[in-house]
């Protein structure tokens, strides 16, 4: 939000309050969501800050912005995007660096960039025009874990841990969102992995993964550890399992010449730094079994619910991904920017593994397939992780109507944007 101000005759200065505010409180987030802020620099902002305090409160808050404004514009340079490596041709920029604990996207039919969150309860709207994010307006508040936002028929459905909600005519209401309606309020009300990405499928159903309840038990697998679907029009449907046998999947997406799903997985923890792999699935049919708790990355017995079925028995990954590295979003490349070889191939963000004594993840995936078989995958973006202190996290990733590809990054509050250039 852009604030103005004139000199007027005696001197004085017109400025806009609530836009200030606005422009306030989207400082203080983006301060409270950058840890690796030097304190220097911050305590620097608010020593700044204090030393106006006796002056009068229009000159205070004028002060505040243009200091708080300064801020985020250093921090947002001081982000080392020098130390992404990416295949030549490729460059990285921020595209978007006020939106909190970003997670999941979606784009709107106007164009309007969607973002989830986990932590902050948010969901934002990111206005784009010319290919730019121009301004981040929040749009809804005080939800639990609304990782999840999909977008269908000009409105917005967010997953809300037990609820899906939705957001009708949203991009004409972004300045004053509607209240949500209530979708669906079945799902389960646990915390633990209960956040969810959504999106719909080819069919037009809606579809909602339920972690486990757990690292490792032996739920019910007709209410957790699957992936469910469910219609939301003509009346709409009670969710039913799509797959099953999945510990908590947080990204998936549909071949776009097959038109089958494929999906990631995140592996238990708690059997060492090196098992078992995250996995990438695919789900040509609905009923089948990927074998959580039994059996993990398709040949690796449980050691506690191994007993109870053979990984034989499983449908196998399609691919192994690496111990704990947190494959979260992931989406087909479907764009024309990028060379003509990554047509189809799938992107996936990985978060970054968390309790692995040497980290690994916090990267941009890309595995290339030939029909339904994975030829390899290979690191397409890394430098998050140096050595072993991370500064940024990647979550989702999107592919842009211009080809360029998007990436989340819940730790730094920041979407990025790849592209290419030949």
């Amino acid at each position: 939000m852009s604030t103005s101000w004139k000199t007027k005759s005696k001197g004085h200065l017109t400025f806009n309050v609530v836009a200030i505010k606005a422009k306030i409180d989207m400082h203080q987030n983006q301060l409270s969501a950058r840890p690796w802020a030097p304190e220097p620099f911050a305590s620097g902002i608010r020593a700044r800050a204090h030393a106006f305090g006796t002056a009068s409160s229009w000159l205070r808050n004028l002060a505040l912005s243009a200091l708080l404004t300064f801020s985020a514009a250093v921090m947002a340079q001081r982000l080392p995007l020098e130390n992404i490596k990416l295949p030549p041709g490729f460059s990285i920029s921020v595209f978007a660096d006020n939106v909190p604990n970003a997670r999941a996207m979606a784009l709107g039919d106007r164009g309007t960039l969607f973002v989830g969150s986990m932590r902050a309860g948010k969901v934002y709207a990111v206005r784009i025009q010319e290919n730019k994010a121009v301004e981040t307006l929040t749009i809804a508040s005080g939800l639990t874990m609304p990782v999840g936002v999909t977008f269908h028929g000009g409105a917005l459905y967010v997953s809300d841990v037990s609820r899906i909600l939705r957001f009708d005519n949203i991009e004409a209401r972004l300045a004053n969102p509607p209240q949500p309606v209530i979708v669906s309020e079945r799902f389960p009300m646990e915390t633990h992995h209960g956040w969810k990405f959504i999106a719909f499928g080819p069919d037009g159903m809606l579809y909602v993964p339920v972690g486990a309840p757990c690292n490792i038990c032996n739920p019910d697998s007709m209410r957790y550890a699957n992936i469910m679907r469910m219609r939301v029009d003509k009346g709409g449907s009670a969710p039913e399992v799509f797959a099953r046998g999945l510990r908590n999947s947080v990204g998936f997406d549909w071949h776009p010449e097959s038109r089958e799903m494929w999906f990631t997985d995140n592996g238990r923890d708690h059997m060492g730094d090196d098992m078992p792999n995250d996995e990438l699935n695919h789900a040509p049919k609905a009923g089948l079994h990927f074998g959580y708790p039994y059996c993990h990355q398709g040949d690796l017995a449980d050691p506690e619910f191994g007993g109870l079925g053979k990984c034989a028995d499983f449908v196998p990954p399609a691919a192994k991904l690496g111990p704990h590295v947190a494959a979260l979003g992931m989406r087909f490349y479907t764009g024309n920017m990028f060379p003509a070889e990554y047509r189809n191939n799938i992107f996936i963000a990985e978060h970054g593994s968390w309790n692995r004594s040497q980290k690994l993840g916090y990267r941009i995936k890309r595995v290339v397939l030939s029909g339904d078989k994975v030829l390899r995958q290979e690191v397409f973006a890394e430098g998050w992780l140096q050595g072993q202190a991370a500064w940024g996290r990647p979550v989702d990733v999107l592919v842009m109507p211009d080809g360029a590809l998007l990436i989340s990054d819940d730790q730094a509050g920041t979407i990025y944007r790849i592209s290419y250039r030949r």
